[in-house]
C-alpha cells in the first residue's frame, strides 16, 4: 500500500517537472503586475484644519475672577489623566475610584475586549501559521468479491494513523491584511474602553457636584417656603384686622404655594441624581453616598487647553476612528488580494496496513506531499463588487473620522465658551449675593431696634436667599463645565498599537489591559 503511494507521488513529480519553470514565471509576473497596482489605501487619516483657535472668538488667557478665582487656560499644554484629584477632595476621588473598579459596564467593555483580543490571536494562528492534525482510524470491512474467483466476499481491517500538515501561502496579502483589519477593529474596542473609563469619571463626578448642588438649593428653596407662610400667615392677620385689601392677603398666598410647588420638583431631581451616582459606582440606588459640600470642592485654576493637531492624538473617540479607518482600508486590500492566485501545500506521514504487525513495521509508512494553485476566473461579478462595496465602506468611514474630529473639535470650543461664561455670571451672581446680604444684615439689625417692620426684614432676607439659588447655580455650572473640559482634552496618548506578526499581537492601549 505504501509502495502504491509512493509511486504515485514519484510519477505525479515527473509529470510536473517540466512545468516548474514556467510556474515561477507566472508567479513572478504576477509579483511583478501585483506590485505595479495598488491593493487600496493606505488608511492613513485624512489631513484635517487646523482651526487657530476653537471657538468662533479667540479664548482669552484666563477668566475673571469669580468668588476670588480665576481659571487659566494654559494653551499647549498635556492633558490630565486623573483630573478629578484637582478638585482636592478625598470624599470626590474615592468615588470616582470605587466607580471606576465596581462599574459592571466597565467589567463587561474589558471583558469584551478580551474576547476580541483572543479572537485576533486565534485568527492570526489559523492563517499564518501551518496546520498540524493527528489522527487514527481502525475500520472492519466487507467487500464484494469478482465473481466466480474465490469466495464472494472479503472481510478485511485497516489501521491507519496520521499526521497531516496543511499550510496556505500568503502570496497576496489576504490572510495579513485580514489579520491587520481585525487587530484595528481590537484597536478600537481599546480606544472605547478608554472613551468609556474617561466618561464614566466625568458622569460620577458631574452627578456628585450636582447633588451637592440639588441639596444646597433645596435648604436655600426650604427657606424661602418658611419665609413665604410667615409672610402670608402675616397678611392673613392684617387682612382680618381690615390693614391689607384682600388682593394682598391672596397674592401672598399665591407666592407661598408657588415656592412650595417648587421643592418636589427639586427633590425629585436631588433622588434622581442620587440614584444615578450609586449606579455609576456599582451600588444600588438605595445605597447612593452621602451628598458632598460644594464648599469642599476646590476649582482647577489651570486647566490644559490641547493644541488642534495634539487634540487628534489625546481623544480616544478620534483614536477609535483612526482604527476604524485602517480596519476598513484593510478590508479593501482584502477584496483585493482574493482577486489573485491563492497557493496551498499539504502534506501527511504516518503509518497503516491491514493488520496491527503490518501498520506498525517499516512496510506500513505512508505519506503524500502535494500544492494547488487557484486562480479566480469568473464569479459573475461578485469579487468586483465586493471590492467596490469595501472602497465606498471605506470612503464612509473617512467622513465619519472628519466628523468625529469636527464634533470633538466642537466639544472643546463650548466647554471652553462655557468656563468663561460661567465665569461671568457666577461673579455677577456673587456680587448680587453680597449685596443682597448686606441688605438683609442692615435690615435685621434694624428690625432688631424696631426701626422697621418684621416684613421689612423678611423681604430682604427673601432677596438674599434668591440670590444665594443663582449664586449656588452658577458655581456647581463652573465646577461641572470645569471637568467638562477635562474630559474633552482627552489624555496623553499611548504610543501602542496591535502589531500583527506570526509570533502574535501587542494590543494597544496599553492602560486598557
Amino acid at each position: 500500500m505504501s509502495h502504491f503511494a509512493d509511486s504515485r507521488f514519484v510519477r505525479r513529480a515527473m509529470l510536473l517537472a517540466p512545468t516548474r519553470r514556467a510556474w515561477r514565471g507566472a508567479l513572478a509576473a504576477s509579483t511583478l503586475t501585483l506590485g505595479a497596482c495598488s491593493f487600496g489605501p493606505n488608511g492613513e487619516p485624512p489631513a484635517m484644519p487646523q482651526p487657530v483657535h476653537y471657538g468662533s472668538a479667540a479664548q482669552p488667557a484666563e477668566t475673571v475672577a469669580a468668588q476670588g478665582v480665576g481659571q487659566q487656560f494654559m494653551v499647549g499644554a498635556k492633558p490630565v489623566p486623573e483630573w478629578w484629584k484637582l478638585y482636592q477632595s478625598d470624599a470626590l476621588n474615592a468615588l470616582v475610584d470605587e466607580g471606576l473598579r465596581n462599574s459592571p459596564t466597565l467589567a463587561a467593555t474589558e471583558k469584551t475586549l478580551a474576547a476580541a483580543r483572543e479572537q485576533l490571536r486565534a485568527q492570526i494562528g489559523s492563517s499564518m501559521l501551518p496546520t498540524i492534525d493527528a489522527g487514527g482510524q481502525v475500520t472492519r470491512n466487507r467487500a464484494l468479491a469478482i465473481p466466480e474467483i474465490g469466495s464472494n466476499t472479503f472481510l478485511y481491517n485497516i489501521f491507519v494513523g496520521q499526521l497531516q500538515a496543511h499550510y496556505t501561502i500568503d502570496l497576496f496579502g489576504a490572510a495579513r491584511l485580514a489579520d491587520a483589519a481585525l487587530a484595528a477593529r481590537v484597536n478600537v474596542q481599546a480606544y472605547q474602553l478608554d472613551a468609556a473609563r474617561r466618561a464614566l469619571a466625568a458622569n460620577i463626578v458631574s452627578a456628585a457636584i450636582t447633588s451637592a448642588a440639588l441639596r444646597a438649593q433645596i435648604g436655600t428653596t426650604e427657606r424661602l417656603v418658611t419665609l413665604a407662610n410667615d409672610q402670608a400667615s402675616d397678611t392673613a392677620r392684617r387682612y382680618a384686622l381690615g390693614a391689607v385689601s384682600h388682593a394682598d392677603q391672596l397674592s401672598a398666598q399665591q407666592s407661598a404655594a408657588s415656592l412650595s410647588a417648587s421643592l418636589p420638583g427639586l427633590r425629585q431631581q436631588w433622588q434622581t441624581t442620587r440614584h444615578a451616582l450609586a449606579v455609576l459606582l456599582g451600588r444600588t440606588p438605595d445605597a447612593a453616598p452621602d451628598d458632598l459640600e460644594l464648599a469642599s470642592l476646590h476649582l482647577p485654576q489651570q486647566v490644559p487647553v490641547v493644541v488642534p493637531s495634539e487634540l487628534l492624538r489625546a481623544r480616544p473617540d478620534i483614536q477609535a476612528a483612526d482604527a476604524a479607518l485602517k480596519a476598513a482600508a484593510a478590508d479593501v486590500g482584502v477584496a483585493t488580494a482574493q482577486m489573485y492566485p491563492s497557493l496551498s501545500l499539504s502534506a501527511s506521514m504516518g503509518q497503516g496496513g491491514f493488520s496491527w504487525p503490518v501498520a506498525l513495521s517499516g512496510a506500513g509508512a505512508i505519506w503524500s506531499i502535494g500544492a494547488s494553485l487557484s486562480q479566480p476566473l469568473f464569479h459573475g461579478g461578485a469579487l468586483v463588487a465586493q471590492r467596490r462595496a469595501a472602497m465606498n465602506t471605506y470612503e464612509a468611514t473617512v467622513s465619519q473620522y472628519k466628523q468625529t474630529v469636527l464634533a470633538a473639535f466642537q466639544n472643546v470650543a463650548d466647554t471652553l465658551a462655557a468656563l468663561e461664561h460661567d465665569a461671568q455670571a457666577l461673579d455677577a451672581a456673587n456680587t448680587a449675593a453680597r449685596s443682597a446680604q448686606g441688605i438683609f444684615d442692615e435690615t435685621s439689625g434694624r428690625y432688631r431696634l424696631g426701626a422697621v417692620p418684621i416684613a421689612s426684614a423678611r423681604a430682604s432676607e427673601q432677596q438674599f436667599r434668591n440670590a444665594q439659588l443663582d449664586e449656588i447655580r452658577y458655581t456647581s455650572a463652573r465646577l461641572a463645565d470645569t471637568a467638562a473640559l477635562f474630559q474633552a482634552m482627552g489624555e496623553p496618548p499611548v504610543e501602542a498599537g496591535a502589531e500583527v506578526s506570526s509570533r502574535g499581537i501587542e494590543a494597544k492601549p496599553g492602560n486598557a489591559n
